[in-house]
């Protein structure tokens, strides 16, 4: 049996929950309600580090970010990290990318054959934020939200290249030859909340809905959620300021959406859609003014959780939906899977395909999250449980949410007598392989190391091009 070609479309920021086939009533995505039809949806999938690099190379590799070393969006992946681009490569296949993979430092490519368009993202050098000097507040509130509105952008023409390159590689006769693998890769809906015309007249500002924050609760943050906020500016703005600004943000998930459809509709225009595993994934999610927050860079649900849907046609039965909690390095266990790969190196994540194809699969549902990032001072990390999360800040008190009971997480159950028992459980667990202390040391000494390289000597150490 040949093998099926492997396509990944893959958004940047797009929490799962901003979107129509899970449940908004707002925002339009026919498109992902395609993707549902023909295979399965994860409601409760999981990124393994709520930020760009992190994320992205966590799911390149099949490992977490401990393991890795890829603390921020500063920190590039090590070329001699084997990623699935190389594993699938070994299996036969012809492995590309198209659009943003967040790649840092001079290899652009970690195993993929070609880059076809361009990785955006790969080409800022971000600011070093060292542990070292705390939590430094932002000199005025996060701009991006006052910006949002109609126009064009630079990462919408990259959005819109990436997507040129990615039809022009599937209608090409040459895919007839040989399994492929695509990655095709968007920063939509990442800020700046910015849209085409028309998407933006699809949502009218002054319809928009609002977060939902209980009286009182912004005053009720756990700490690590105050710090994220001083530091990236989040004031309680204005009503009409976050509906316009989750009008962008919309506006921008059904552009994203608009790219899914022109993809199957190629498949099935060249004949290989019956041969084509699709699977929709993005990085991680945002915020998007839930408690008082934009971004990422915290394990609430609109930033720790993501979109996942898998479609295999003959193999995964249409019309799925699945609760049981899975992460990113479960979907890159997956391809390995799909190709066949027999490399022995570890995965932190176990295949889903029993999960999708078989019967009565028993199966882990739990999910682990890390972060190690600007916005905090310290390891933190999640662990997803059934319907339990447990967020743990080295050095403070944990939180404790029941999704199930409370999906909006606004109930802390850590302290609450008859859940003690639990958080102990379920902190022992997440610390059996994540040591908080040594990370701490870990992650400040390559800030430090970063930091002394680029004052005395620029940026260029970290160049995507070498001079």
């Amino acid at each position: 049996m040949p093998k099926p070609n492997i396509l990944i479309i893959m958004s940047d920021e797009h929490a799962p929950m901003y979107s129509s086939v899970y449940g908004h009533p707002i925002v339009q995505t026919p498109n992902m309600e395609r993707l549902a039809a023909a295979g399965a949806t994860f409601d409760a999938a999981y990124c393994n580090s709520p930020l760009c690099t992190p994320s992205r190379m966590s799911f390149m590799t099949g490992r977490y970010v401990h393991h890795i070393g890829a603390w921020d969006n500063v920190t590039p992946l090590r070329s001699d990290e084997v990623t699935w681009a190389h594993r699938l490569r070994d299996c036969g296949y012809d492995v590309a990318l198209s659009g943003k993979q967040h790649f840092g430092g001079p290899d652009q490519l970690h195993g993929f054959q070609q880059q076809l368009a361009r990785d955006l993202h790969a080409e800022w050098n971000h600011a070093i934020h060292t542990w070292d000097d705390g939590i430094v507040p932002a000199e005025q509130p996060w701009q991006e939200v006052y910006a949002a509105g109609p126009g064009a952008t630079e990462e919408l023409e990259v959005d819109d290249l990436a997507q040129q390159r990615a039809l022009e590689y599937l209608r090409d006769p040459a895919r007839q030859a040989s399994p492929w693998a695509l990655n095709v890769s968007f920063i939509a809906p990442h800020f700046p909340l910015i849209a085409p015309q028309r998407f933006w007249e699809m949502y009218p500002p002054d319809e928009m809905d609002l977060p939902k924050i209980p009286e009182g609760h912004l005053d009720r943050l756990h700490p690590m959620a105050q710090r994220l906020r001083t530091m990236f500016g989040f004031p309680r703005f204005p009503d009409d300021v976050v509906r316009r600004a989750r009008a962008g943000y919309y506006a921008l998930i059904s552009y994203f959406d608009e790219k899914i459809g022109e993809l199957l509709d190629t498949l099935i225009e060249t004949g290989q859609f019956e041969n084509t595993v699709i699977i929709h994934i993005s990085d991680h999610g945002d915020m998007n003014g839930e408690h008082g927050m934009w971004r990422k860079s915290n394990f609430y649900e609109a930033s720790s959780r993501a979109p996942l849907q898998i479609v295999w046609p003959g193999r995964v039965a249409g019309g799925q939906r699945f609760a049981d909690v899975v992460s990113l390095v479960d979907v890159a266990a997956t391809l390995c899977d799909i190709a066949g790969d027999s490399c022995d190196l570890p995965l932190d994540g176990d295949s889903l395909l029993p999960l999708l194809t078989e019967a009565d699969t028993e199966w882990k549902d739990e999910a682990f999250c890390e972060y190690l990032a600007h916005g905090s001072d310290r390891p933190m990390a999640m662990l997803r449980r059934g319907r339990y999360k447990l967020n743990y800040s080295w050095g403070e008190p944990a939180e404790l949410y029941d999704l199930a009971a409370d999906p909006g997480e606004f109930d802390d159950l850590a302290q609450v007598a008859g859940y003690q028992d639990l958080v102990e459980k379920m902190t022992d667990s997440l610390l059996a392989d994540w040591d908080p202390a040594a990370l701490d040391g870990q992650v400040r000494a390559s800030q430090r190391r970063q930091k002394y390289i680029e004052e005395h000597f620029g940026a260029g150490w970290r160049a995507t091009v070498a001079p």
